[in-house]
């Protein structure tokens, strides 16, 4: 048995198309989990047609996930945080304030589109903030740096049911302290940059978490808590992260670079963070609210 997820911005997913598509596919009846924004509804096998209804559907602005119904309530939650978690990228706008900031940006746009290798681009792209006082990176939080949408509510429903969250960045541990902190992860894990008198020194400590650390990270954690890697669920948004996305139970690739999403079965384009939890099950009413300062 499988589930048909359709999940769109609040107030705009239409009834007759969720009916429409159900009666197509000889689905069971629909369930909203959340009125005019999410539905599902059972399927007795996958559609041959799903990718012709997945690109008609984006055009309406509607995101679809066929996904098997049994194990899709995850016990982990494993997450990139750059542009996933967060709406930025941290070291473009560390690159903002160094005046390097549209070429940083074009290195990282190829990077997480995986045209670079990932630890040289990063190499490179540090080098260029040497000199700049430590002090900064607490500067850049405060003013430039805003959470993705639905991002502490993922998170507190899930460990409200006994879930675990980890973070896992291949950005820098002086960022992911601060969100992870936000937004009540239990671990995270990210490059740090080096500092001497107060200034970045344009490097980071090896080894580099790229690619296969996420995916260390995973196999690491899940081996720890006693749970299979079937338990976790991963989002992401950029070519480091699929190895994780690849190997977690769900992967979703979430407002990914499009060569990202064309490796991913799981794609959310339209919707935020918590279609993580529509994808799992959960109904707006079970969704828990965050006691920080989260959105």
């Amino acid at each position: 048995m499988h589930i048909a997820t359709l999940i769109a911005p609040p107030g705009t997913l239409d009834p007759a198309l969720v009916a429409a598509l159900q009666g197509a596919w000889g689905g069971g009846d629909a369930v909203w989990l959340s009125p005019d924004e999410a539905a599902e509804f059972t399927l007795p096998q996958v559609p041959g047609n799903r990718e012709e209804v997945w690109r008609n559907l984006q055009v309406q602005g509607v995101d679809l996930a066929v996904q098997p119904a049994e194990g899709r309530r995850k016990t982990m939650l494993l997450a990139d945080m750059d542009s996933t978690m967060i709406r930025q990228e941290c070291i473009d706008e560390l690159a903002e304030v160094a005046g390097v900031g549209a070429h940083v940006r074009d290195i990282t746009a190829r990077a997480m589109n995986g045209e670079l290798d990932f630890e040289g681009a990063l190499l490179e792209r540090v080098a260029l903030l040497k000199g700049l006082p430590e002090t900064v990176i607490a500067n850049v939080l405060a003013s430039r740096i805003t959470l993705m949408p639905g991002g502490a509510a993922l998170v507190a429903t899930m460990r409200a049911q006994g879930g675990y969250a980890a973070l896992v960045s291949g950005g820098f541990t002086a960022f992911t302290a601060a969100i992870a902190a936000r937004l009540g992860f239990d671990e995270h894990r990210a490059n740090t940059l080096l500092t001497e008198g107060g200034l970045l020194t344009g490097d980071v400590a090896r080894p580099i978490l790229g690619r296969e650390a996420k995916v260390a990270a995973l196999a690491g954690i899940t081996a720890r808590l006693g749970i299979s890697e079937r338990d976790v669920i991963a989002v992401g948004d950029g070519a480091n992260d699929l190895g994780m996305l690849g190997r977690a139970g769900t992967g979703v690739a979430l407002h990914a670079k499009p060569s990202v999403a064309a490796q991913c079965d799981i794609r959310i384009h339209h919707g935020d963070l918590t279609a993580l939890l529509y994808l799992q099950g959960y109904a707006r009413g079970d969704f828990v609210a965050p006691d920080r300062d989260g959105q």
